[in-house]
């Protein structure tokens, strides 16, 4: 069973995965083409993260992936506030389907000017509408400098994503 990684393109989910692997920050600014397989291993468990690329062309293949999956991550960029809307439209039909899917939305990129709090994220993206059956977590993230420790954050969220895995399986 897979965690599947989405969002739209330039929200940073490569970055994101890279720190989940290997604890350490590697920024990353090519487009995923495509989709990209990451495992990390924890003392409890072994995750395996599906990315599949932001852009219009691969969000086709989104819903292909969700019934297989034991676990949402929708990363959106907390700076992009013209894009929000497009991600809230694109998270709800995603999810629609499947009330009981977990999701951990992560409001990456909190250490740029003009990010949106996670109070604004929330409110864009409208996730007090998706329902109480789920289980469903908003964290901030960034991905710092390269080759730096990740932070505080992405260490919490790494432990909520492994803990909601073990209690999923």
């Amino acid at each position: 069973k897979q965690i599947l990684v989405l969002g739209l393109d330039g929200a940073g989910k490569t970055s994101v995965l890279h720190s989940l692997a290997t604890n350490h920050v590697k920024r990353s600014v090519a487009p995923t083409e495509g989709f990209n397989a990451i495992c990390v291993n924890t003392e409890e468990s072994q995750m395996e993260f599906l990315e599949i690329g932001g852009s219009e062309s691969l969000r086709s293949y989104w819903k292909m992936y969700l019934p297989k999956v034991l676990l949402l991550i929708y990363v959106v960029d907390s700076a992009d506030h013209a894009r929000l809307p497009v991600a809230k439209q694109l998270l709800h039909q995603l999810i629609q389907n499947n009330s009981t899917l977990p999701v951990v939305v992560l409001a990456n990129k909190q250490d740029l000017e003009g990010a949106y709090c996670i109070t604004d994220i929330h409110d864009a993206l409208a996730l007090s509408d998706i329902g109480d059956e789920r289980k469903m977590f908003l964290i901030g993230t960034h991905v710092a400098e390269d080759g730096s420790e990740i932070s505080s954050s992405m260490k919490d969220a790494k432990e909520l994503i492994a803990q909601l895995v073990l209690e999923t399986q």
